[in-house]
């Protein structure tokens, strides 16, 4: 045998080793526990198992066949709002019934973490339909005849928008968050068009892995909140470009002045106020490349000055050893999420049930959240709408249930991905599905509008100014009477 052919065969063999090690590589890591097993109040936190390679096992969207509809859980009935949407991702209803859409993508820069995150990213984005240009556009939908179908469209602003996604309205003012910018336009509802300059509020950090920048008022209309997702996954590119980032601001529309409100959050999303309490509660999407069953996305509420830990600690104090580097807070102070909704589901939309919501008995006090799908899990998970109930007290309570069945159509493609969640003006919950291009309309037929949830109350405690027993005896409950307490 020849030298040459000596080479070539060698060169072969080395090949097909090389080509085996890339097939083992790729082949990903399996779940070891249900998607069920890693939500709750109370879910399995696996062993870390760090990948250099990461599990990628994403369904690639297919599109809607004609008339079909993603099957409703038993009472509930769904039909297509509006169609033929351009990747429509924030849903808000304004008070007289518009409904206003953002029609958006990523922008156009590469994210952080180098030649390997940005490979992995640009085949999640083709993978997951999301790839290509942001249409750019604000755009309201009107059902004229209250048939729940959409029957008038206008495209109300497309200048000034670059990769838009947050919406807020209050006071004659139109909130609007790009990236990279918070602008506000001045807007009378009913208007088909948003004209005039914007008024910029603030800058963002813009981009990075993490694009959206959900926002949302608060009750009184004094402050508005805005979501800022990290630049990386657990800040390999440094945490100089995470400054203001994995966080929610706090913005006051009278002054001016902004505050981190908080912090340690990886990828915060959908901002509701939770109506037994008042307090803001988020979505968060937490870290990938741990395995299959790390780490759960949280449902949690956001108390002035909170920290939930990332990127040196997820799920409470659970230490993150690819960190390196010193603590930036000390795991004591981290906050341990309210409620697991499974790892790697993409946790996005979040609305609580509000007086006049329309989804039945079945579905009374809670939160209802779109998940937009995985792609760091084999097998996938989410790609579905579920129903988290909360007891009166306001917490979450028992396991998610499934509201809109997972948008999966086998063999590793889905029809859509749920992405953004809110209410219409008849109390029908309203889903966008950003890669179909279509927004759901669910309700239960027939159903009598829900009751207001009635704020928790309870009667303020006289100051202790002297203790009388042992002050350890002050946290145990029913310990002090009022003879304890000196007054």
């Amino acid at each position: 045998m020849s030298t040459f052919k000596k080479i070539l065969i060698a060169i072969l063999v080395l090949l097909l080793i090389a080509g085996g090690i890339v097939w083992y590589l790729l082949q990903g890591d399996p779940a070891q526990y249900s998607l069920e097993e890693t939500t709750g109040t109370d879910p399995i936190l696996a062993e870390p198992d760090p990948q250099t390679v990461p599990t990628v096992e994403i369904a690639s969207p297919i599109g809607w066949p004609d008339d079909a509809a993603p099957t409703p859980a038993e009472g509930l009935a769904v039909n297509r709002f509006a169609e033929g949407l351009d990747h429509p991702r924030v849903v808000y209803a304004m008070p007289n019934g518009d409904v206003l859409v953002t029609l958006t993508r990523a922008p156009e820069t590469e994210v952080t973490g180098g030649w390997l995150t940005n490979f992995v990213a640009g085949i999640l984005f083709s993978e997951a339909g999301s790839a290509g240009p942001s249409p750019n556009q604000l755009v309201l939908l009107r059902d004229t005849d209250g048939d729940g179908v959409s029957d008038e469209r206008h495209v109300l602003r497309e200048e000034d928008l670059d990769s838009p996604s947050g919406i807020a309205w209050g006071d004659g003012k139109l909130y609007i968050a790009n990236h990279d910018e918070l602008l506000s336009f001045d807007y009378e509802e009913g208007a088909n068009a948003v004209t005039g300059k914007p008024e910029k509020l603030a800058d963002l950090p813009p981009a990075g892995n993490h694009w959206m920048r959900n926002i949302i008022l608060s009750p009184d209309g004094e402050r508005l909140y805005i979501a800022v997702g990290s630049a990386s996954n657990i800040a390999e590119g440094g945490l100089e470009i995470e400054e203001g980032r994995a966080a929610i601001h706090e913005l006051d529309l009278e002054t001016g002045s902004a505050r981190l409100f908080g912090a340690g959050l990886r990828n915060p999303n959908g901002m509701a106020f939770n109506p037994w309490t008042g307090e803001l509660w988020t979505t968060v999407n937490e870290r990938d490349m741990l395995g299959s069953d790390l780490v759960p996305d949280y449902l949690s509420n956001v108390p002035i000055g909170v920290h939930y830990g990332w990127p040196w600690f997820y799920y409470g104090d659970t230490e993150d050893t690819r960190v390196k580097g010193r603590f930036g807070i000390n795991p004591d102070y981290v906050r341990v999420p309210r409620y697991a909704l499974g790892a790697h589901v993409a946790a996005l939309g979040l609305v609580f049930t509000e007086e006049g919501t329309t989804m039945g008995a079945g579905y009374g006090q809670g939160a209802f959240i779109a998940r937009h799908g995985s792609w760091n899990r084999l097998p996938p998970a989410g790609y579905d709408v579920v129903f988290v109930e909360f007891d009166d007290r306001g917490n979450p309570v028992g396991e998610p249930r499934t509201v809109l069945e997972p948008f999966l159509a086998g063999k590793g493609d889905t029809y859509g991905r749920p992405t953004w969640v809110e209410w219409d003006s008849t109390g029908a919950l309203l889903v966008s599905d950003d890669t179909a291009g279509i927004i759901w309309r669910v309700t239960a037929p027939g159903a009598q509008g829900a009751a207001a949830i009635e704020r928790v109350q309870s009667e303020r405690l006289p100051p202790r100014r002297r203790l009388t027993d042992d002050p350890a005896r002050a946290f145990e409950e029913g310990a002090l009477g009022p003879g304890d307490i000196g007054m």
